[in-house]
């Protein structure tokens, strides 16, 4: 963005002999006053992204109080400068879709290691296992013990890459149409071949949860996945940044009372989890 005082001292250089100075002045003020709250726009679209993977264009118009043209404008020079993914409809984290990158890129990845660690401990020998996609998830695949006898499905090629080094985890992927947006398996076939398996523990990041409204999220065919996943499992363990709490979007994955486990990077003594622990086990 332009210096204000050096553009203010063009502008009046220029027009000093034509415009009244007070007009020059208050349209300037009005360049900075826009220009700041573009700034202020981009960070909050940056978090949304950062924190939710994945947002809508009509979503971030309402959080804002912004149109859908100036939330388009905003997600196409936030891709030109190579910090978001624009894709139809809204936006997407570049670690989402590209997670072989550096530690660095990961949001929160200190508190995702956290998950991952607590997550481990659920585990026991000759388990079958369903892992989703995302971060989280990866950050689990990447923390198995190396000596445990496993056997995993996931909907997700990177997870199945990721899992691909351990020896001893027998690993398969569950096919169908490839959702770029979020680089997991979904549709039907996916849904049906699900029916057909039963798992031990099903482990799943989240989008949003809360207390009122659940496990929710803002797209239907990950929805539908994720709940063909909670149908076929023992138990249901959900993996979450804290931010992520207290937050709901527009469809509904699950109730509370469907969960088995939810696992944040929080001692599960802190106040905010308190009300979680009455609908399921807080660790």
């Amino acid at each position: 963005m332009l210096d204000f005082t050096l553009l203010k001292d063009r502008f009046l250089k220029k027009y000093c002999n034509f415009v009244p100075k007070i007009l020059i002045k208050n349209l300037l003020y009005e360049y900075r006053r826009k220009s700041m709250l573009k700034e202020e726009r981009h960070k909050v679209i940056m978090k949304e992204i950062n924190l939710h993977n994945k947002v809508l264009s009509v979503d971030l118009g309402i959080l804002l109080n912004v149109s859908e043209d100036t939330i388009r404008r905003d997600l196409k020079e936030l891709s030109d400068q190579d910090r978001i993914i624009k894709v139809h409809g809204g936006a997407i984290s570049k670690s989402l879709v590209r997670p072989f990158v550096s530690n660095n890129n990961i949001y929160a990845h200190e508190e995702k290691k956290i998950i991952a660690s607590k997550a481990v401990t659920l585990l026991q020998n000759n388990m079958t296992l369903f892992f989703e996609g995302g971060t989280t998830i990866l950050e689990l695949a990447n923390q198995l013990p190396k000596n445990m006898n496993l056997t995993i499905f996931t909907v997700s090629p990177q997870v199945a890459i990721t899992l691909s080094d351990y020896e001893n985890i027998h690993v398969h992927t569950i096919g169908g149409k490839l959702y770029k947006n979020a680089h997991i398996h979904v549709g039907a076939s996916v849904i049906n071949e699900l029916s057909e398996i039963h798992c031990d523990i099903c482990f799943l990041g989240v989008n949003a949860i809360s207390i009122e409204n659940g496990f929710t999220d803002i797209d239907w065919e990950t929805v539908q996945v994720n709940k063909a996943m909670i149908k076929t499992a023992k138990k249901t363990v959900l993996l979450t940044i804290s931010e992520k709490l207290n937050i709901t979007k527009r469809y509904k994955v699950a109730d509370l009372s469907n969960i088995s486990y939810l696992i944040t990077e929080l001692d599960p003594k802190e106040k905010i989890l308190q009300p979680y622990k009455k609908e399921l086990i807080v660790l």
